[in-house]
């Protein structure tokens, strides 16, 4: 797993966009006592089941493989241009 440039701004980002969809989709669990944490492996279970995103193998499932998974995600989102993806 490469670690990606400025991957904590870019997994930010994931969250922030991801819960915009999840509401789009009608999700509308997120409060604001959820951790980061929970927020990251509820938006990578929702990536997968809409098949956005490839699962990791079973073994390979854990928070750290999540959140990359997830900063990969937006980094394919993002214009080329954006800020996030230049530093």
């Amino acid at each position: 797993m490469k670690k990606l440039k400025n991957e904590a701004g870019l997994l930010k980002k994931a969250i922030e966009i991801g819960e915009r969809y999840a509401n789009n989709l009608g999700y509308n669990k997120f409060s604001p006592t959820d951790s980061a944490n929970q927020k990251v492996e509820a938006l990578y279970r929702l990536l997968v089941h809409q098949k956005m995103i490839q699962p990791l193998a079973s073994d390979q499932e854990n928070l750290l493989n999540m959140k990359h998974k997830l900063a990969l995600w937006i980094a394919k989102q993002l214009p080329e241009n954006h800020p996030l993806l230049k530093e």
